[in-house]
C-alpha cells in the first residue's frame, strides 16, 4: 500500500480525530480512505449520469417492462 502525507490546519486535524472517535474508525487513515472511496463512487455515478443524459431521449417503461426484465433474469439464472 502506498503512503501519502497530507498537511492539514489544526481545525481539520481536530475534525478528523473527532470523526475517527465518533464513527469507530481505528485510525485517521481509515477515515480518509473511506472519504476517498465515497468520493470515487460519487465521481463514477456522476460519469454514469452524464453518459445517460448524453445517450439521447429515454423511453417510458411500465410494469410490463419489469415483468419482461424479471423473466430475462430468471432465464439467465437457470442456464
Amino acid at each position: 500500500m502506498a503512503t501519502m502525507n497530507v498537511s492539514l490546519p489544526d481545525s481539520l486535524k481536530d475534525f478528523v480525530e473527532e470523526q475517527v472517535g465518533q464513527r469507530g474508525y481505528g485510525t485517521s487513515s481509515e477515515f480518509v480512505r473511506e472519504l476517498i472511496r465515497t468520493e470515487q463512487a460519487r465521481s463514477q455515478l456522476r460519469a454514469l449520469i452524464t453518459d445517460g443524459l448524453a445517450s439521447g431521449e429515454g423511453e417510458p417503461f411500465d410494469s410490463a417492462y419489469f415483468d419482461r426484465l424479471r423473466q430475462r433474469v430468471r432465464g439467465s439464472s437457470e442456464g
